[in-house]
């Protein structure tokens, strides 16, 4: 197994999708918790939410923002990635609406990187892949996903020092 993640995601909407990209087990990502034990996290307010996403992060050698149709609207996650540019992680974003989800797939939604403040450039990596009829080929993209995420993961980009 290559490094060690941390995943940004929008929970609610993309956990399902989110398993799907850490079975392919390129890479080592911190515990996705089930319902039940970020309900336990959430009800504990807003400092119990970072201290959580605090300790996930600390030994983590880059932050991967897992889009969905949703995620650029989620508080933890623009907080995910301010933290990580904040702490001069490594920061990439790669796209996951075409993964299937109960046999759905969704939309590209819009980059989360240009809602978080003062971050620059971050790359976004698409693996998503049409089939003859111009409709999301979930498979193919999850076949691209496999074969490209260790590579995608060391091309992170992190804050700079002037």
């Amino acid at each position: 197994m290559a490094k060690s993640v941390f995943y940004s995601f929008h929970y609610g909407q993309d956990v399902h999708r989110v398993q799907l990209v850490r079975n392919i087990n390129a890479l080592e990502g911190q515990p996705v918790l089930n319902a039940q034990k970020w309900e336990e996290v959430r009800r504990q307010g807003k400092t119990a939410i970072e201290n959580w996403i605090h300790e996930q992060m600390a030994y983590k050698k880059a932050v991967i923002v897992l889009i969905g149709q949703n995620t650029a609207s989620r508080p933890w996650v623009i907080y995910e990635i301010e933290k990580a540019w904040a702490d001069k992680k490594p920061l990439l974003g790669i796209r996951i609406h075409g993964l299937s989800s109960f046999g759905d797939v969704d939309i590209a939604g819009p980059d989360p990187f240009a809602k978080a403040a003062s971050v620059g450039s971050v790359p976004i990596f698409d693996p998503t892949s049409l089939d003859w009829y111009g409709r999301i080929d979930s498979q193919a993209t999850y076949r691209r996903l496999s074969e490209n995420l260790e590579a995608w993961s060391s091309q992170g980009v992190v804050k700079r020092s002037w």
